[in-house]
């Protein structure tokens, strides 16, 4: 069994603060999590156009155990210049990774594609993500807004304006996990031309609208909704995650939970995981539990990760909010 956490956010999970900026204009943002102490990290990368950041030291076998925060950002490849605004945060605090006289603040990062969303990106020479980046770090808290906020300030689905979601779980055993995500994928998150949610039956209370599953279910739930399929290469996508536990976690373990986590993609969006996606899930354990998951534990949290995902998805895009400039309507909008 499984309840909510008290804020129903990522930062449930002990040591993990996060922080958004965004820019109206510009209709994109940033979302930085910073890991105190720093957290076993680990990376799945599912999709098949995925934009990222040194992502290749996260694998089990690389030498850098641990990481200082991780930023989810739009603004495709030019969003990964947000990394170095955090970066830059961090390093004034002397937070990093001891090389000698030196700290080098680790932040692995991922990026969506949202350039095609209304907003001006006639920025000049440099894009604003760095700057965005810093901003995003500075604000970290565990308490922060989630629909249109940070990483999903600019996200579509293939129906509905997407946003940031977050939700967190304790499970059986007394661990925490928690879930954040920037949805904007090109598949839908609702069922067929209903508002009824595909991460249904994980809902914890009403947590997004509490509609349950539609009955009966519609004849075309199975239909694909893309969103621009008229885009040369289907353009304009990617749902990227942190999936987060305070239990001990080797980077092994840590690498298993974000492959479980990504089932919380496929029973949250359809379709999800195509090659126009660059889906990826970040894991973090922070170990503030002081307990390491015995098999049992740890198959109860590989579950959690994924359910807990699943109503993170429903979440971002339950709680984006309307704009004039909008290319989608927000699901508060039309609610039926």
């Amino acid at each position: 069994m499984t309840i909510a956490g008290p804020r129903n956010l990522i930062t449930d999970v002990a040591g993990l603060t996060v922080g958004n900026a965004a820019d109206r204009d510009l209709n994109s943002g940033v979302t930085a999590i910073i890991c105190d102490p720093p957290a076993t990290a680990a990376v799945q990368v599912l999709g098949g156009a995925p934009g990222t950041r040194e992502t290749d030291l996260l694998e089990p076998h690389n030498t850098v155990e641990t990481v200082n925060g991780l930023v989810l950002s739009g603004g495709s490849a030019f969003g990964l210049d947000a990394a170095s605004g955090a970066q830059a945060f961090l390093r004034e605090r002397g937070i990093g990774f001891e090389v000698g006289p030196h700290r080098i603040p680790i932040v692995p990062a991922a990026i969506l594609f949202d350039l095609i969303n209304g907003g001006d990106k006639d920025w000049g020479r440099y894009p604003p993500y760095r700057e965005l980046g810093y901003q995003a770090a500075s604000l970290a808290a565990r308490d922060f807004e989630i629909g249109t906020a940070g990483a999903g300030f600019g996200a579509l689905t293939a129906r509905f304006k997407g946003g940031l979601g977050s939700a967190s779980s304790r499970i059986t055993g007394g661990h925490t996990i928690g879930a954040l995500v920037a949805v904007n994928p090109m598949g839908s998150v609702t069922i067929g031309e209903t508002h009824h949610f595909w991460a249904a039956p994980f809902e914890t209370g009403a947590e997004f609208g509490g509609l349950g599953l539609p009955a009966p279910f519609p004849a075309g739930a199975a239909d694909l909704r893309i969103k621009f399929r008229d885009l040369a290469r289907g353009v304009s996508n990617t749902t990227i995650a942190v999936i987060a536990t305070d239990a001990v976690l080797t980077k092994a373990e840590a690498k298993r939970l974000a492959i479980a986590a990504h089932a919380g993609f496929a029973r949250a969006i359809w379709p999800s995981h195509t090659p126009f996606d660059g889906d990826l899930v970040f894991a973090l354990g922070t170990g503030a539990s002081g307990a390491k998951p015995g098999p049992d534990e740890f198959l109860d949290l590989c579950a959690a990760a994924a359910s807990t995902m699943s109503r993170a998805i429903a979440r971002g895009v339950h709680s984006a909010t309307p704009d004039p400039r909008d290319l989608m309507t927000a699901w508060t909008t039309t609610q039926v």
